[in-house]
C-alpha cells in the first residue's frame, strides 16, 4: 500500500524527502506530498541561526512519507500478491495422506491391523490425555470470557459487528447442523441404554443417562474448542493484523521461527486433523445417505453407491472452485437451517408432545448436574477396566478428537462471521446458541427412539439401531404418519449437509496449505479441487475396511499431534492477552504524569476556557476538516515527526488521501527496536450531525486518535498545535510505560510478527 518503506534505510537520521509531484509549491493531495528542502536539514541538528517564528507555508513543511490509500474490492491486485502454494506444507501433507490412502487401499488387513493396536494403546495410555485437554480448553475458554479481557475486540478497538444479534446468532446456529447428527441422535441414546459404559443396562437410570451422554458429547466441551480456536484465529488476524493461519498464533511463542520449519509442522499438525475430521464426517455422510438412497430409490447399498457418493461431493467442490457458485452453496446450507427446524417440529408435533417437553427438561437438568464429574470422568474405578477403556475410545475419546480435529474448520468459520465482537460475547455465543439446537435436536429425537424401545412394540429397533447405526434415524422416521415424505426430506438435508462440508472443507484445506497475505483471498482453486478428491479417496479407503469404526479410529489417531498444539495456542493467547493487560494498565500509570506535565499549557488569561468551550461545540464539515488537517495537523505531526528523527528514533509520518470521505489522514509511526512500535494517527471520521448543532449538512467529521489496535474514542478536532504535540506525547509517554511494565514479562512487547498496521480501516468503517 505505501510507495515509500520506512524500513529502506539504515537506522535513524535525516528525513529523506519523497517524491514530489511538479514543483516544491505545488502540494496537490494528501496522497503524494512535495516536500522543501529545509526538511532534511532542521532533521539532523539546530539551525545555525534564529529563524523566523512566521509559520512557514504547508508545501515546504517535510512530510517524511507518503502512501497511496485503495478502497473497493479490488484492493490488494496490485499491491497485495496473489495467494501461493505453500509448498513445504502442502507437499508433506498431501504425501501423507496419499501415502495413508494407498496403504490402507491395497493392505486392508494389515492397516485394519496397525490401526487397531494404535488405537488401542492410545485409548489404554493417552485417554486420560484427551478427557484432560478437553475440559482445560472449557476453563480456559470460560476464563478469558469472566475476566477483564473479556472486552477486548476481535478487531480493532472501534470495530463493530457486521451482523446483528439475530443473524449471527443463526450463523452460529447453522454451524451446529450436521450430517452426524442424524448419524448419532438415534445410535447414541438407545446403544447406552442397552449398554451403558457402568451399571446395568436397560434401567430407568440407563434411559435418564442415555441422552444425557449424547448431550454431554455434542455438548459446551466441543464447543469450547472451536471457540479456543476461533479466538486464536480473530485474535492475531483482525487485532493484529497478522496472517489468517494456524502459526501466527504461536508467534508469542516461537517468534519469527513460525516462518520455518516449526511453523510448518504447527500447519502440518492442523492439516492432518482437519483431513481426518472432514473424512469423519463425509465417511458417516457416505453411509447415512447410502441407506437414504436404498429406502428411497432401492439401490443397493454398498461399495457401487458410496463411491458414487463421494463422487458427486468431489463434483460439488470441483464446480464450485472454478465456477464461482459459493453463493449457491451457502444459501444451500442456509436452507438447512430451516428444513431441520421444521424436521424437528414435526417430529415433536406428531409425537408424544407432553413426555419430550418432560424428557428434555429432565435431561437439561441432569446435564448441568453431571457435566462438571463427567468432564473428567476416565472410569478409572471401573470394575471393568477393558471394557470401559473400549467404550471411551468409541465414544468420548472419539468425539474429543473429532472436536480438535474439526477445531480449525469450524474456528476459521467463527472468527470470519464475528469481528468486532467482544471476546466475551464471541465465547458466550458459542457456547450457547449451537448448543441449544443440539439440546433440542438431541433430546427430541433421542427419547422419541428410547420410548419406542421401552414400549416393547418395536423389537427389532433397538438392535437395528446399534448394529446399523445409518438406519436408527430412518426407522425411527418410518413410524410417523407421512413417513415417506419425512424420509425423502430427510435425506435431501442430509445430502445437502453433505455437499456443503464438503465443498467448505477443500476451501479451508486450500487455505491452510497456501501464503496468503491478504484475509479476504482464498487458497488457489487447483488445491480446492486436490484436496477433494485426496480426502474423497482417504474416505472411500477406510470405510472399505471396517466401515464407521475405522473412520472414528483414524480420527482418535490423528487428533493427537493436533491436541499438542491446542496447548500451545492456550499459551500464546495467554501471553497476548497478558500484553493487552498491561497496556491497560500503563494508561492509568501514566495518566497523572501526563496530566501534570502540561505546564506550557497554563492559561495566559481568564478567557482560554471560551476556546475550549467553542472547540467542543465545533461540529466541521468536510472543508474545515480538511483546512484543520492540512495545516495545523500536520505541522504539528511533523515537528514531533522531526524532533524525534533529530534524537535518533526511527520515526515517519505517512499521509494519504482517504477516497470515501476525500479528506487527509495523518499517521505518526516510531519504530523501537525488538519492541512494540508506536503509533498515532489522526483519522477523519464521519458522523451524524445532531439536532441541537448549528448547520444544514446532515452530517460533520470528528478526527479521532487510532493506535495499532484502533480508535482511542476521542475526537481531538480544533486542538491547537501544542496541544496535539502534547496529546502525542502524552501516548508515546504511556507507550513507554507499558513497554517499561512488561519488562517483568517473557517475550518481546510486539507479538504481531511485524505486521503492518492497518491503514484505512476499511473493514471496521
Amino acid at each position: 500500500m505505501a510507495n515509500f518503506d520506512p524500513h529502506d534505510r539504515e537506522g535513524p537520521g535525516p528525513a529523506p524527502t519523497p517524491p514530489q509531484r511538479g514543483n516544491a509549491g505545488a502540494a496537490g493531495d494528501a496522497g503524494e506530498v512535495g516536500t522543501g528542502g529545509a526538511a532534511g536539514a532542521a532533521a539532523t541538528a539546530a539551525p545555525a541561526q534564529k529563524k523566523s517564528r512566521r509559520r512557514p507555508s504547508y508545501q515546504v513543511h517535510a512530510l517524511v512519507g507518503s502512501f497511496k490509500a485503495e478502497t473497493g474490492p479490488e484492493v490488494g491486485a496490485d499491491t497485495v500478491p496473489a495467494p501461493k502454494p505453500n509448498w513445504p506444507v502442502f507437499a508433506i501433507s498431501g504425501a501423507l495422506i496419499i501415502a495413508l490412502v494407498l496403504y490402507a487401499g491395497l493392505g486392508r488387513e494389515s492397516a485394519a491391523n496397525t490401526l487397531a493396536n494404535v488405537t488401542g494403546w492410545i485409548g489404554t495410555n493417552l485417554g486420560w490425555f484427551y478427557v484432560l485437554t478437553a475440559t482445560i480448553a472449557v476453563v480456559f475458554v470460560l476464563y478469558i470470557a469472566f475476566s477483564n479481557v473479556g472486552n477486548i475486540r476481535l478487531g480493532p478497538d472501534h470495530s463493530r459487528p457486521k451482523f446483528n444479534t439475530f443473524s449471527w446468532a443463526s450463523m452460529l446456529f447453522a454451524a451446529g447442523i450436521g450430517v452426524d447428527l442424524m448419524f448419532f441422535a438415534v445410535a447414541e441414546p438407545v446403544t447406552m441404554y442397552m449398554s451403558p459404559p457402568v451399571g446395568e443396562g436397560e434401567t430407568m437410570e440407563a434411559a435418564k443417562e442415555a441422552v444425557v451422554w449424547a448431550m454431554f458429547h455434542y455438548g459446551l466441551t466441543g464447543w469450547a474448542l472451536y471457540a479456543l480456536m476461533g479466538v486464536a484465529f480473530g485474535y492475531f488476524a483482525y487485532r493484529l493484523n497478522m496472517p489468517l493461519a494456524i502459526r501466527s498464533a504461536l508467534y508469542p511463542l516461537i517468534g519469527k521461527r513460525i516462518h520455518g520449519p516449526v511453523g510448518d509442522a504447527v500447519d502440518v499438525a492442523a492439516m492432518l486433523g482437519t483431513v481426518f475430521g472432514v473424512t469423519a464426517s463425509l465417511g458417516i455422510g457416505v453411509v447415512q445417505l447410502s441407506y437414504g438412497f436404498h429406502l428411497i430409490f432401492g439401490v443397493e447399498q454398498g461399495i457401487g453407491l458410496q463411491s458414487a457418493l463421494i463422487v458427486i461431493a468431489i463434483l460439488i467442490a470441483t464446480l464450485s472452485a472454478v465456477s464461482g457458485v459459493d453463493k449457491g452453496i451457502r444459501f444451500l446450507s442456509e436452507l438447512n437451517v430451516y428444513l431441520a427446524l421444521a424436521l424437528m417440529i414435526y417430529i415433536v408435533v406428531v409425537g408424544k408432545t407432553a413426555y419430550l417437553f418432560d424428557a428434555i427438561t429432565t435431561n437439561v437438568g441432569d446435564y448441568i448436574s453431571k457435566f462438571p464429574s463427567w468432564t473428567m470422568e476416565t472410569f478409572a474405578f471401573a470394575d471393568d477396566r477393558a471394557s470401559t477403556a473400549e467404550w471411551m475410545q468409541s465414544w468420548t475419546l472419539f468425539f474429543w478428537a473429532w472436536w480438535i480435529a474439526w477445531a480449525t474448520f469450524v474456528g476459521l468459520f467463527l472468527a470470519r462471521i464475528s469481528r468486532g465482537r467482544t471476546l466475551r460475547q464471541f465465547i458466550l455465543g458459542t457456547l450457547t446458541f449451537p448448543f441449544l439446537f443440539i439440546l433440542m435436536w438431541m433430546s427430541f429425537f433421542g427419547n422419541t427412539a428410547l420410548d419406542m424401545v421401552r414400549s416393547g412394540d418395536y423389537s427389532d429397533f433397538a438392535e437395528a439401531a446399534i448394529n446399523n447405526p445409518e438406519q436408527g434415524f430412518y426407522d425411527m422416521l418410518a413410524q410417523f404418519p407421512g413417513s415417506g415424505i419425512v424420509v425423502l426430506i430427510t435425506t435431501f438435508i442430509g445430502l445437502l449437509l453433505y455437499i456443503t462440508s464438503a465443498d467448505s472443507g477443500a476451501l479451508v484445506m486450500s487455505n491452510f496449505t497456501s501464503k496468503i497475505t491478504d484475509n479476504r483471498q482464498d487458497g488457489p482453486r487447483w488445491m480446492r479441487v486436490f484436496w477433494s478428491v485426496t480426502v474423497g479417496a482417504l474416505t472411500l479407503a477406510l470405510l472399505q475396511i471396517d466401515g464407521i469404526a475405522t473412520v472414528q479410529s483414524a480420527t482418535v489417531v490423528m487428533g493427537l499431534p493436533f491436541a499438542i498444539v491446542i496447548y500451545l495456542i492456550m499459551y500464546s493467547l495467554w501471553k497476548s492477552l497478558r500484553l493487552e493487560t498491561i497496556q491497560r494498565a500503563a494508561r492509568q500509570t501514566a495518566l497523572h504524569g501526563a496530566i501534570s506535565g502540561r505546564t506550557e499549557l497554563a492559561p495566559e488569561s481568564g478567557e482560554r476556557w471560551k476556546l475550549r468551550l467553542d472547540r467542543v461545540n465545533a461540529y466541521p464539515d468536510r472543508q474545515k476538516m480538511d483546512d484543520y488537517l492540512r495545516h495545523t495537523a500536520t505541522f504539528a505531526l511533523e515537528k514531533v515527526a522531526v524532533q524525534m528523527r533529530a534524537r535518533g528514533y526511527d520515526a515517519i509520518l505517512l499521509t494519504s488521501e482517504l477516497p470515501d470521505l476525500k479528506l487527509p489522514q495523518l499517521d505518526l509511526q516510531v519504530t523501537l527496536e525488538h519492541e512494540r512500535k508506536f503509533r498515532y494517527q489522526l483519522f477523519p471520521v464521519a458522523a451524524e450531525r445532531p439536532d441541537f448543532s448549528e448547520g444544514e449538512e446532515a452530517e460533520y467529521y470528528r478526527l479521532e486518535v487510532y493506535d495499532l489496535t484502533g480508535s482511542l474514542g476521542y475526537d481531538v478536532y480544533g486542538y491547537s498545535e501544542n496541544q496535539i504535540i502534547n496529546n502525542v506525547l502524552d501516548l508515546y509517554e504511556r507507550h513507554l510505560a507499558f513497554l517499561y511494565m512488561q519488562q517483568t514479562q517473557p517475550g518481546d512487547s510486539d507479538v504481531s510478527d511485524g505486521a503492518e498496521p492497518e491503514r484505512t480501516w476499511r473493514e471496521d468503517s
